[in-house]
């Protein structure tokens, strides 16, 4: 047993021990420094999108999530932008709708983080798009709340695309992209396309088997600062350097000269891609947790990289 004066300083040493646990996380948050993501909540709110059931573009669902959404959006103090538009597609006239949560900055250059959050309209089975659509939206909600209050230079967008979806065909012509492209046309037309430094485009992220490949219709550098924070966080098995080639919301951006980066874990091979199979069993909050402090730790790069300012 210790003697008293022992006693004494351990008690104080552990009232020590104790009060540097409960700092430093603060201090960490306060410093705006990575691995904060609360995946565990991301995870919750991916639950919930996916009791909407499915959410193709123009259907009753996806409206109701869009509200959902934008109040969640409207608690961090964001301010929340809902980009109506009306798409041409092989199905006729679909009205959609993006929806934007901007958090200003100091400075006027903006880093949009993006994804989408429809899902594929399928006739012959019920597809709730648990990690194709519902991943991304679950992640941008979750980095909005981690947006909230905090102090940085650069003014951030997250912006949830509608109808990245084909609407009757995998991928063929334009019938894809159409909340994106439509974003950018906006854009270049009321003259703020200038001020995008940077795109970065979450999909798929919530793969329980998370891999992520460097993109090869990516900007360079800023495929560069991804992987250079994924693996100064010790996520190299998750995000290995290996190419990889796939177009995605990101490819209207690149086209116009934005440079954009797609985070995508993606294998068409894996058995439930664009099936009924993509529910929540295939998803885990970990997968999450791991992309959001990467792109956490991305944003907090990209305030001092030379390639923004």
């Amino acid at each position: 047993m210790p003697r008293p004066e022992f006693q004494k300083n351990w008690a104080a040493l552990g009232a020590g021990w104790l009060l540097l646990l409960l700092v430093a996380p603060l201090c960490l948050r306060a410093e705006g420094q990575a691995g904060n993501f609360d995946g565990e909540r991301a995870f919750a709110d991916l639950k919930h999108l996916v009791d909407y059931g499915p959410r193709p573009s123009g259907s009753a669902a996806l409206g109701e999530e869009r509200q959902w959404i934008e109040g969640q959006l409207k608690q961090t103090g964001a301010q929340v932008e809902e980009d109506a538009f009306t798409a041409s597609t092989p199905a006729g006239e679909i009205p959609m709708a993006n929806i934007i949560a901007k958090f200003p900055g100091t400075q006027s250059h903006i880093v949009m983080v993006a994804g989408h959050y429809d899902t594929k309209r399928f006739s012959n089975f019920r597809f709730v798009g648990a990690n194709d659509g519902g991943s991304s939206a679950a992640l941008l909600l979750e980095l909005a709340r981690e947006l909230k209050g905090r102090k940085h230079d650069l003014t951030y967008w997250l912006v949830f695309f509608d109808g990245e979806e084909a609407v009757r065909t995998e991928w063929e012509g334009d019938d894809n992209t159409y909340g994106s492209r439509h974003m950018v046309e906006k854009l270049s037309s009321n003259g703020e396309l200038g001020r995008i430094a940077a795109m970065i485009l979450v999909d798929m992220i919530g793969d329980s088997h998370l891999v992520v490949r460097r993109n090869a219709e990516s900007t360079g550098w800023l495929v560069d600062t991804v992987f250079n924070a994924a693996h100064r966080l010790g996520y190299s098995r998750y995000f290995p350097d290996e190419r990889w080639g796939t177009v995605d919301d990101h490819i209207p951006f690149v086209n116009a000269g934005v440079s954009s980066v797609d985070i995508i874990c993606f294998d068409p091979n894996d058995g439930y891609w664009h099936t009924a199979k993509d529910t929540l069993s295939h998803c885990s909050a970990e997968s999450l947790t791991i992309v959001g402090n990467v792109v956490l730790a991305t944003l907090a790069d990209l305030e001092k990289s030379p390639h923004i300012h």
